[in-house]
């Protein structure tokens, strides 16, 4: 059984405890709410300077922004925070990424073609209302590989402007503080400290989450706008973009007037900007391209079999997908341990980083899977998590649509997780750095002594190769626990979909904003360079 699979059987039981903990509404700063409608009490007809899809971590910095000057409406599929209580808190972050989908949950899952489980957010505030909090800037080869021409000062006042506003500095918890010396003693130098950059070493990165456990994410970026020029509407679904060919151009004659979205009781409105506005996707890099396909706009091929009309022919929407692959293990604690979101990460020369967490599960049960037959966990069950990923991977998949009109029913993606030999020989590596990281003093009081005395620890699912130096084992548990680190990107890539400003080449009045633009990860996490990115 994976690793995720043993996650969903624990979180889905301590999801009930979590709600009972969740911090008041009183914790938090919603003045964003009073520019938040349900898409019901919206007109069936509008039109503003700016229509974003996707209300979610790059939609809200987006829109904050633009709203300085110019009306917006934001359309988002998903409902606000407080409709999910445990979005609110580090004690229910693990619990959004796998409970049961019943189509309105604040995740919305998906299992790739290659096997493996995944999610996106569907909810105000987009991922960045149930990830694990982790905010590190990019590296520096994301910009000079993105084919975008930054301006390296609006950059670093980008990331200032989000993270004044939603950034913290974690005190480490005992898991984390443990962690970080072991990688350190395991090689991953030096210690960066506190540091919000992606670089080489062992560092305690920024966070989402405050000291208090609260999430703060993109969501609470509207705050920053003029909220008398913002509309934000939820439960907004929308279908496809309205295209016109009878306006001129220097460009093109085809150009985004518009979109079609449905309200929770089915009802078509149809918004539309004003001369020289645009619709701008930010939708994800799931959402983006797949909305660009059911408008018609993508290759040929696919549409044609799927009777979608053709608006504008790209060969490449949908291409070039990429997911960070994740390999971890979990260490059964022999001691109780106070859970912790990501707060340390190791970033190693060879491509890889490793991220820690600790979860607990407070009360006594039988223990599955004949880990410790006939007997019941302590309580306070605690395990250990150690992550490692590759950044940057070369290996790339592709999306194409499983409806063609329905919106709601997620694509169909392939990842092609280490096709590229590349990607395979940097996992190895990664893996064996967690083995070093397991052979730490610092790890040593998490073994347990066996009635022959031996010590060693006790995992709760995949455990490493006995034989580290056998690259065909290492290899082979690269390839049979991978799981994601909920990095994806690609889909609409500059160069290829978009042009260096982000305008979809061909359409006037339609950008991509978001990580669908993305040809390589950022670094351990994209959050904080997707709401840089809108901002």
């Amino acid at each position: 059984m994976s690793t995720l699979a043993l996650l969903l059987l624990f979180y889905l039981v301590q999801l009930q405890l979590d709600v009972l903990a969740m911090p008041s509404s009183s914790d938090y700063d919603f003045r964003y709410m009073k520019s938040v409608y349900n898409a019901i009490d919206l007109p069936l007809k509008e039109e503003y300077d700016y229509i974003i899809v996707g209300g979610g971590t790059a939609g809200c910095s987006l829109a904050a922004t633009l709203s300085a000057k110019y009306s917006v409406l934001v359309l988002e599929r998903g409902n606000v925070p407080t409709a999910y209580p445990q979005v609110l808190s580090a004690n229910g972050a693990l619990s959004n990424l796998i409970q049961e989908d019943d189509g309105k949950t604040p995740a919305q899952r998906f299992r790739s073609e290659d096997g493996v489980a995944n999610a996106r957010g569907r909810i105000l505030g987009g991922s960045s209302m149930i990830n694990i909090g982790v905010y590190s800037r990019a590296e520096d080869e994301f910009y000079r590989d993105s084919g975008i021409p930054w301006d390296k000062d609006l950059v670093l006042k980008a990331y200032q402007w989000v993270e004044e506003t939603i950034v913290f500095q974690y005190n480490l918890s005992v898991w984390q503080s443990i962690a970080k010396q072991a990688l350190l003693e395991a090689g991953v130098v030096p210690d960066n400290g506190f540091n919000l950059n992606h670089i080489v070493g062992t560092k305690a990165t920024g966070s989402i989450f405050d000291e208090k456990g609260r999430r703060h994410g993109a969501v609470e970026l509207l705050n920053r706008g003029e909220l008398k020029n913002l509309k934000v509407a939820v439960e907004a679904t929308v279908k496809r973009i309205i295209f016109s060919n009878n306006l001129t151009s220097k460009d093109s004659s085809l150009t985004a007037i518009g979109v079609i979205y449905t309200d929770s009781k089915g009802r078509t409105h149809h918004a539309f900007v004003r001369n020289k506005g645009e619709v701008i996707l930010s939708a994800g890099a799931i959402g983006s391209p797949q909305l660009l396909l059911l408008s018609g706009v993508g290759p040929v091929p696919q549409l044609s079999s799927l009777q979608i009309p053709v608006v504008h022919q790209n060969p490449y929407v949908g291409k070039f997908m990429a997911d960070n692959p994740r390999n971890d293990v979990n260490i059964v604690s022999p001691f109780t341990l106070d859970p912790s979101v990501g707060q340390v990460v190791g970033i190693t020369s060879e491509f890889n980083y490793i991220e820690t967490l600790s979860y607990s599960l407070p009360f006594s049960f039988p223990m599955p899977f004949g880990l410790f037959p006939n007997t019941v966990s302590p309580l306070n069950f605690s395990l250990a998590n150690i992550a490692v990923a590759i950044q940057g991977p070369l290996s790339s998949g592709s999306l194409r649509l499983a409806s063609s009109s329905e919106v709601r029913v997620s694509p169909i993606v392939r990842f092609n997780y280490f096709d590229n030999p590349i990607d395979l020989a940097r996992c190895v590596k990664g893996v064996r750095k967690v083995g070093d990281v397991l052979k730490t003093k610092a790890l040593e009081p998490f073994k347990t002594t066996d009635l022959q005395g031996r010590k060693s620890f006790k995992f709760l699912g995949p455990s490493l190769p006995n034989n580290q130096s056998d690259d065909s084992a290492m290899e082979r548990f690269c390839r049979e626990s991978v799981t994601t680190f909920w990095h994806y990107h690609g889909g609409c890539l500059v160069g290829k979909v978009v042009d260096a400003d982000l305008r979809v080449m061909g359409i006037n009045g339609l950008r991509v904003v978001d990580g669908s633009i993305f040809n390589r990860s950022p670094g351990t996490n994209p959050q904080a360079t997707v709401m840089m990115l809108g901002r």
